[in-house]
C-alpha cells in the first residue's frame, strides 16, 4: 500500500478538480497527458520497426 502523503496529494487534486474549472486544472495536467502519448506513440514506432513488433503491438493492442 502506498504512503499516508500519496493519498494525501490524491484527494487534494481531486478536491482541486471539482473546485476550479476544467480550463484552469488542464493547465497543470495537458502537458503530462499530451507527453504520456507521445511516448506511447514513439514505443509503437520503435515497436514497429523490429521483427515481430507489429504482432507483439496487435497483441498489446488486442488486435486479431
Amino acid at each position: 500500500m502506498r504512503d499516508r502523503t500519496h493519498t494525501e496529494h490524491i484527494e487534494r487534486w481531486a478536491k482541486f478538480v471539482k473546485t476550479h474549472p476544467r480550463s484552469i486544472w488542464i493547465r497543470e495536467v495537458g502537458p503530462l497527458i499530451d507527453a504520456q502519448i507521445i511516448m506511447a506513440n514513439t514505443f509503437y514506432e520503435r515497436l514497429a520497426r523490429v521483427e515481430g513488433g507489429i504482432e507483439k503491438i496487435r497483441k498489446l493492442r488486442k488486435i486479431e
